[in-house]
């Protein structure tokens, strides 16, 4: 088996929630449509909040990407309640976009994201895409990697946020222990 390393992200086909019959059943279901910032929710199930950053680099994405062949700089962390690895975030930012606020997400560090695109009116949240994939990606391969057992589809969603003329996108990914703790929620 090849080595996992950085980016963990992959193309995955995203669909409008209206577009899918299968969507998962509530709780993990207004989870993925919530419209306040994940951060926020995940901080009220634990005690303990902690963000691992997998990777960070500038790359040159395919059109897959929404943004066509432009360079973009990516983010890639887990965020971890009380020890376990709820989320896998990947987060692309046009390199027009980080030029004018590369401090604000170069500075980010161990820091959330959403603390950031929440804290102020500048980023206006967008449409929402979700996508369950199955257990042969490499985001499944990471989570095995974090000894969770990956027996059902993992399911995710991206949101878009708009800053000026710009966009930007946030993909969350919920892994199997996010999924389990859900459903007993």
């Amino acid at each position: 088996m090849t080595r996992l390393s950085f980016p963990y992200g992959e193309s995955i086909e995203w669909f409008s929630p209206e577009q899918i019959s299968n969507l998962p059943a509530p709780p993990l279901k207004d989870w993925l449509l919530s419209t306040c910032s994940l951060t926020q929710k995940l901080k009220k199930q634990c005690a303990h909040f902690e963000v691992k950053i997998l990777g960070e680099d500038t790359l040159s994405l395919q059109p897959e990407d929404s943004f066509g062949s432009e360079t973009i700089w990516v983010r890639e962390v887990l965020l971890i309640l009380d020890g376990t690895p709820w989320i896998f975030a990947r987060t692309l930012i046009p390199g027009r976009l980080l030029e004018k606020k590369q401090q604000e997400f170069l500075g980010l560090g161990v820091r959330p994201l959403g603390e950031l695109l929440y804290s102020t009116d500048a980023f206006i949240p967008g449409r929402i895409e979700v996508a369950h994939f199955e257990a042969c990606c490499k985001i499944a391969k990471l989570a095995e990697s974090l000894q969770q057992d990956v027996t059902q589809p993992l399911w995710g969603r991206r949101r878009y946020f708009q800053y000026d003329n710009e966009q930007l996108i946030v993909s969350e990914v919920f892994l199997p222990a996010a999924q389990q703790a859900i459903a007993k929620l």
